[in-house]
């Protein structure tokens, strides 16, 4: 087995397509299709169902299954190749950095702002997803580090705490509460809701509060991200459960705290648990992590 016939595969996998692959990689069809054939016979499986002219390229059940190793090897190699750089002293490289939609917006443009003008030949990729797609994405090594949500259930990836956000009562500026120091859950009980959709971490913590004080919330509207319910609860149309961090100081919606219970969601950084992390991602670690000692 050989680290190109991996990247044709790979390639055709994305692709669905020989001929396209083969055009993506700037190497003839006829050499592309004798290194896939090759390495079938090698592994005992047929990788991918060909259609007419061996143009269209379907993986196959056991194709499918080796493809997350495939992007796993290939990410290795590339950070592999990126480390090496480094260590003589080159400040190029590529770093991809999950994060959930409330922290890449709120978290990380000032950080990564610092990191960039540190070391300008790094180029930076921002990918936003829930935590659990993060954590797939880590495994697969399409994404370097991820900003998450913990706590985080997933054996290829460990995660290290970065610092507690409060959960807040998101109300708009003309809200008769607004200027509240505090609102207890059974109070915002009586008041309509602005939610997320079923399934969204949010919505189940704050569904689970309510259930355990026995409080049948009104739901007014229900949501969809982060900015959309902010933009909702800046109408008017209700009040919402977010994070501290995802309301901007000065803006058209107040942040209330929520108290009896308090509620609050831990935010960490993870990475592949299986192999140490690049020099990139070390960096953009500890810059995180100063950046919120103590909080």
């Amino acid at each position: 087995m050989e680290l190109h016939q991996l990247v044709y595969a790979h390639a055709i996998a994305e692709e669905r397509s020989f001929t396209r692959a083969a055009a993506r990689l700037r190497v003839a069809q006829p050499s592309l299709s004798r290194a896939i054939r090759l390495l079938e016979r090698e592994l005992g499986v047929t990788l991918f169902h060909r259609g007419p002219g061996q143009s269209a390229a379907e993986p196959t059940p056991e194709g499918a299954a080796l493809l997350p190793f495939l992007r796993r090897i290939l990410a290795d190699v590339d950070d592999a190749a990126s480390e090496a750089r480094s260590l003589i002293g080159m400040t190029t490289g590529r770093l991809v950095i999950g994060a959930t939609p409330s922290l890449a917006t709120r978290l990380l443009p000032a950080v990564v702002a610092d990191y960039h003008a540190a070391f300008p030949g790094v180029e930076l990729s921002i990918v936003q997803a829930g935590s659990r797609d993060l954590a797939a994405l880590v495994t697969d090594g399409r994404v370097d580090l991820g900003v998450v949500v913990l706590p985080l259930d997933s054996p290829r990836v460990s995660t290290v705490a970065l610092f507690d956000d409060p959960l807040v009562v998101a109300l708009g500026v003309t809200h008769p509460l607004a200027s509240r120091a505090r609102i207890g859950l059974r109070e915002l009980g009586r008041l309509p809701l602005v939610t997320f959709p079923a399934g969204y971490d949010l919505r189940t913590v704050t569904d689970e509060a309510f259930r355990r004080s026995g409080i049948t919330p009104r739901v007014a509207v229900q949501g969809g991200e982060m900015d959309g319910v902010l933009a909702l609860v800046a109408a008017g149309l209700g009040a919402a459960v977010v994070p501290a961090i995802a309301v901007p100081p000065g803006g058209s919606v107040r942040a209330v705290p929520l108290v009896r219970p308090a509620l609050h969601r831990g935010i960490g950084l993870a990475q592949r648990s299986d192999r140490p992390a690049g020099h990139a991602a070390r960096e953009l670690q500890r810059r995180l992590l100063l950046a919120h000692r103590g909080t």
